[in-house]
């Protein structure tokens, strides 16, 4: 693969990289809060002040994003929408989309950032605004998801238990036969993003590294990133072979705080379908 670029610097927890149709990349900071845009002139501008705990960006068939945080919205034109939203949980992580533009996003009932007993949380499939299905719970602690390309898996990392399962898609959108995917040799499995032909890239959280592991979990290689606490990752720009990896710190440069990276991918992602909820 080619050198890995760094895009931005400067940030706290770098979390949801997702790229539109034009090339502008979207991406959140956790801790610090906001939800920001990178354009192509490399200009970010603040799409969402001060919002935290958004670990999840999808784009909007109607423009705008849907992000997670405290809940689930939808935000256009500064104009907040709450697509869905529980009163028992703080909030949700990471979200991804189906092909007809429905939201699956993983529930944390335990706050990310503390040690001890965890209780697990859940994943949900958003249908549309208020409507919800549980498909599984027992997630200690919810991050990335994917589906096959042919949309007949879907991927889901745990990082809490250092794994990555994965569900058999049934024709009614219902999830059947969990198991464990992979676990990854480095760090812990955050966000990922699932290629053209079949495999599965797994940012690994204090491993310094993503690591792309085959349709039957085997590990296929690493890619070195220079910080430590890798994020997450997304495809997009050109043929979907830009691999957006985020972070949040830089092994070289402590000062640097959380980093945006780019690099050019042999073999072409799969691109994220948009919401319709």
């Amino acid at each position: 693969m080619a050198a890995i670029e760094m895009l931005a610097t400067g940030y706290g927890l770098i979390e949801g990289p997702r790229c539109d149709a034009s090339g502008r990349l979207y991406f959140s900071d956790v801790q610090r809060g906001g939800v920001y845009c990178r354009s192509t002139d490399g200009s970010i501008e603040t799409v969402v002040p001060k919002r935290r705990g958004v670990g999840g960006i999808a784009l909007h068939a109607e423009g705008g994003i849907v992000i997670s945080g405290r809940n689930v919205c939808h935000v256009k034109d500064g104009e907040t929408r709450i697509v869905f939203a529980l009163e028992d949980t703080p909030g949700f992580n990471d979200l991804f989309t189906d092909a007809r533009g429905r939201v699956y996003v993983g529930s944390m009932r335990s706050d990310p950032f503390r040690d001890g007993p965890r209780q697990p949380g859940e994943l949900y499939r958003i249908d549309a605004e208020g409507k919800a299905t549980e498909l599984y719970g027992d997630v200690s602690l919810s991050n990335g998801i994917g589906f096959s390309p042919d949309g007949t898996r879907l991927y889901h990392s745990d990082s809490a238990r250092n794994h990555v399962i994965v569900h058999d898609v049934t024709p009614d959108a219902g999830c059947r036969n969990r198991r464990v995917f992979a676990k990854t040799p480095r760090g812990f499995p955050d966000g990922l993003a699932v290629d053209a032909e079949g495999y599965v890239w797994v940012a690994a959280y204090g491993g310094g590294c993503v690591t792309r592991f085959a349709p039957d979990g085997a590990v296929d290689r690493h890619l070195e990133v220079p910080a430590k606490s890798v994020t997450s990752l997304s495809f997009g720009g050109e043929q979907l072979r830009d691999l957006f990896i985020v972070s949040a710190d830089h092994t070289d440069d402590p000062d640097l705080g959380g980093c945006l990276f780019r690099v050019r991918a042999e073999v072409p992602g799969l691109e994220a379908p948009l919401a319709r909820v």
